[in-house]
């Protein structure tokens, strides 16, 4: 770790493990399943009270509801947990967005509920690294740098205003809203995903991500009697996930995932549901598969005589890297320099609220989270030291970019 100037090491002074630990522990221990709006309502209860801490306004926001395509092929709306904004010296003449989630991939009756320590000293539980890890990271650097300023430390001054979503991990459908209208007017935004290996590489650029549900109509009939009266819906789905999947080249991935549909062996299925994902990386690869998509459809219509209605659409641009992302890395990987930190970064499939802050023209790096990994699994682990670790790199990023003004 190099020399650092006075006011620097003061506040990365204030950072320390053992409170950063407590409270990882203590929010992980509450499931918060993206669909569980008792769980999120309970956590989100707790994350504004402890970010409460910070100067300015924390509010809870109720989160606007979205479609869902059932199994049966009905639309209905889906209800979200609310999202948690923090407002800080909205006055001030720079300005910074900082995100995070509370959400989690494991739902309410998960068998991955509980926190354990592993052998080799670190944490293993569900959301420990993706991302209340991440939130601890968050709320510690800011803390510090607060306190400082508070006690009279020359900070630079700086606005800023934090988003904890409740539905990321299902592609922020409620959220993304929100997310534009926040990242207006920013110089540089930081999100607090878990770091993209366990040795801290940060994740560049990424693909887009849109998910999509098709729903088939055909027409019934006797499977023994009358077969050919019948227009199977089932088996357009099927015949339509390999066209799509055939769609698959450098710069786009299609991963049909699932179909809903089907009955009795003896009945000609009239009705099912493909589900597909599509990951394109750049917005030209975006509108051609888009446009091919639709084709395919309509050539599965023709052929199988059947009707289908596509709903859905592309949640996550694809994120590049600019040349303002570009020198936001240059200054984490400084800052990291300056600490003892060796900082890499690789592109990445994974998408996050990091792909809609880019498009909004919003510099942004996305995995200022901690390090740890298997994360959407019962096997996340987050590696303990690396959560002062991160505050202290997240804190540093912060105070010199609020002294640059620019990027």
């Amino acid at each position: 770790m190099r020399y650092l100037p006075e006011l620097e090491q003061s506040i990365l002074d204030v950072i320390t493990l053992e409170p950063m630990l407590n409270e990882v522990q203590r929010w992980a221990s509450v499931n918060s399943g993206s669909a569980n709006l008792v769980g999120l309502a309970k956590t989100a209860d707790m994350l504004a009270a402890s970010f409460d801490v910070l100067p300015g306004t924390t509010e809870q926001v109720e989160a606007a509801p979205t479609e869902r395509v059932n199994p049966g092929g009905s639309i209905t709306m889906c209800e979200h947990g609310r999202h948690i904004i923090t407002t800080v010296r909205a006055d001030a003449p720079v300005q910074f967005l900082f995100t995070g989630h509370m959400d989690t991939v494991f739902v309410e009756t998960h068998e991955f509920q509980h926190l354990t320590w592993m052998p080799d000293g670190n944490l293993n539980g569900p959301g420990v690294a993706d991302m209340k890890g991440g939130l601890s990271v968050l709320l510690n650097a800011l803390k510090a740098i607060e306190e400082i300023k508070t006690n009279g430390g020359n900070v630079p001054d700086f606005g800023y205003q934090i988003l904890i979503n409740s539905d990321e991990e299902v592609g922020s459908p409620s959220s993304a809203p929100l997310i534009t209208q926040l990242a207006a007017g920013k110089t540089a935004a930081l999100t607090f995903e878990p770091a993209a290996l366990p040795d801290g590489t940060l994740a560049g650029a990424r693909a887009g991500s849109g998910n999509f549900s098709i729903i088939i109509n055909g027409t019934a009939a006797h499977a023994g009697r009358n077969p050919n009266d019948g227009r199977n819906a089932l088996l357009a789905a099927a015949d339509l996930a390999l066209r799509l999947k055939a769609l698959t080249r450098d710069g786009l991935s299609v991963n049909p995932a699932k179909i809903d549909g089907g009955g009795p062996n003896n009945v000609v299925p009239d009705h099912a549901i493909l589900r597909v994902n599509m990951r394109p990386y750049s917005p030209e690869i975006e509108i051609q598969a888009a446009a091919e998509m639709r084709r395919l459809i309509a050539s599965v219509e023709q052929d199988h005589q059947v009707t289908a209605h596509l709903h859905g659409g592309f949640s996550r641009p694809p994120k590049p890297i600019s040349d303002r992302s570009a020198a936001l890395f240059a200054l984490v990987r400084q800052c990291g320099i300056d600490l003892g930190l060796s900082i890499a970064w690789q592109n990445s499939g994974g998408v996050c609220d990091g792909n809609n802050i880019a498009a909004c023209g919003i510099p942004v790096v996305d995995t200022m989270g901690v390090r740890g990994g298997n994360i959407h699994s019962s096997a996340e682990y987050l590696i303990p030291e690396s959560l002062p670790e991160r505050a202290r790199l997240a804190a540093l990023t912060i105070l010199r970019l609020a002294g640059k003004g620019t990027l």
